[in-house]
């Protein structure tokens, strides 16, 4: 007997869910402003707009993590109050966020089954528990044991297990956020797989994605909210990605990619030669150049070992082997502090878990690493006017959208909190900027902003290294790419001669070996 549940009995012509004027306010800002929704029972339902549109506050009113100001939830056209996720979970949603937590040190049963382990009598019943886990997986297709501790799985196995254990709940609704961020595109063609079977089941996804080419592979309709406000709702056959993006954005974007007008320089700013990782599995005899005013993309797949790259030259991970020259003199950079007094500047790939801090506002995120250069007086004294201006200049040169300087970071939208961090290095004044995934989880029109100021950073005479695992943007905005397969250099484009074909074939150079 098969343990996933079918939820067909509801007729199609109704409506599983069903949000009508929602209305939720944070300190100065409006998150949701009446907003409504409407999914059906077996289908995949979009929800797409802009960092800030209110996507995010949307569903976690929905899932209890917020208290709407106001609005109605219906679900089987029954209505219900959603208090917390526990009492969501009760009705039937579930939702797999876009930065997964598991419990690293426990296996796959402990992980779907916390809080709520099965017992018999007072014993936990491990082997129940075990035997509903591998049923569960079995109906996924998920080829791995439930014995596997959760820190040895990989992002997309880790998915798996987070669908796994919302199937376990029961769910009829499950909310899925940037489900894809971290997914290569055959981790992504086996969740899309999963996804169709969960329709066919008679359960309702709402997928949320930046990934526009995504929702028309995936989606049976999609609605677009921007400014915290509900713009529409359109089958997917009926609506193309260029008026969806009109849609979102409010205005048109002619250019996915600011027009280069300025090429690089021969001068050569950092030179890396023969860098090897001090771990045998990651990389290893790596040698590249970076010149004034260039964007040095660098691609490969996932495991290919790029951030691991990067986070060495930046003085992160330790090498075993490996040579530095920056403007014609050898350094050595044996951590982060040598690397900023060099010129350096590293905006991570994870910005939740290595870039901002959440509790601390805008201003004191933007100087975490330059307070010290600003205030420049030998009692360390913090002078508010003086560090004022720097702030206010920055916030505006890099159109950061927030209340004031006070607010805490983790009120603004992921687009914003980008641009903060891109402003903490500029005013740290580097000429070396290393950009890993710069765009990764933010919307198209904040892409483009933040495209045009790596641009600008580039025509300005800084060097930039910039890892993307986005084909169109490695492409679209590099000058060469540098291409890692299995920890090695794999080959560099230049870009009168790169295709996507071209890098794929390279990022897949020594797979066989």
């Amino acid at each position: 007997m098969k343990l996933l549940i079918q939820f067909c009995e509801v007729s199609l012509d109704n409506l599983r869910l069903r949000i009508s004027n929602m209305n939720k306010a944070f300190p100065g800002v409006k998150a949701l402003d009446d907003v409504q929704l409407s999914v059906k029972p077996g289908s995949v339902h979009a929800l797409i707009g802009e960092n800030g549109a209110g996507k995010s506050t949307l569903m976690k009113c929905l899932f209890g993590l917020y208290h709407p100001d106001s609005g109605s939830i219906q679900i089987d056209g029954e209505f219900v109050q959603i208090t917390s996720p526990i009492n969501a979970l009760n009705n039937g949603i579930s939702m797999i966020h876009q930065e997964l937590q598991p419990v690293p040190f426990r296996n796959i049963v402990d992980n779907i089954w916390v809080g709520r382990f099965e017992t018999k009598g007072l014993i936990i019943d491990e082997a129940k528990m075990k035997e509903k886990t591998e049923l569960l997986l079995k109906d996924l297709d998920l080829a791995i044991s439930s014995t596997t501790l959760a820190k040895d799985l990989s992002v997309s196995q880790l998915q798996s297990m987070e669908i796994a254990k919302a199937i376990s709940y029961d769910a009829k609704i499950i909310i899925m956020d940037e489900a894809t961020s971290s997914l290569t595109l055959s981790e992504t063609e086996h969740l899309f797989e999963i996804i169709r079977r969960l329709k066919n089941e008679g359960r309702s996804i709402i997928y949320i994605s930046h990934r526009l080419d995504e929702i028309f592979e995936i989606a049976d309709e999609v609605t677009v909210m921007r400014d915290g406000k509900y713009i529409g709702t359109w089958a997917i056959d009926n609506i193309t990605i260029d008026e969806l993006v009109n849609y979102m954005v409010g205005r048109e974007l002619k250019e996915r990619f600011p027009i280069n007008i300025v090429k690089p320089c021969d001068d050569v700013i950092l030179k890396v030669e023969n860098f090897s990782s001090i771990d045998p599995n990651s990389f290893r005899n790596i040698s590249f150049e970076v010149r004034k005013g260039e964007i040095l993309g660098i691609g490969g797949l996932v495991g290919s070992q790029r951030t691991e790259l990067v986070e060495s030259i930046f003085g992160l991970r330790k090498t075993s082997s490996g040579t530095l020259i920056k403007n014609g003199k050898q350094i050595e950079i044996r951590n982060p502090r040598d690397a900023i007094s060099n010129g350096f500047a590293l905006l991570t790939e994870e910005r939740r878990a290595t870039g901002i801090i959440p509790m601390l506002s805008v201003k004191d995120n933007a100087l975490a690493v330059s307070y010290k250069k600003i205030v420049e007086n030998p009692f360390g004294l913090i002078y508010k006017k003086k560090i004022n201006k720097p702030i206010k200049d920055v916030i505006s040169k890099l159109d950061v959208r927030t209340p004031n300087v006070e607010t805490e970071i983790k009120y603004l939208s992921g687009g914003n909190q980008q641009k903060v961090l891109v402003g903490r290095w500029l005013l740290s004044e580097p000429n070396v900027l290393i950009m890993d995934e710069p765009t990764r989880g933010v919307d198209v029109g904040a892409k483009y902003e933040i495209y045009k100021i790596i641009r600008d950073l580039a025509e300005n005479g800084n060097a930039i290294i910039m890892v993307s695992s986005e084909m169109p943007e490695l492409i679209g905005m590099s000058d060469r790419i540098l291409v890692m397969c299995e920890g090695r250099l794999a080959g560099i484009l230049d870009h009168c001669d790169i295709t996507q074909f071209d890098v794929m074939k390279l990022a897949t150079k020594y797979s066989d070996n």
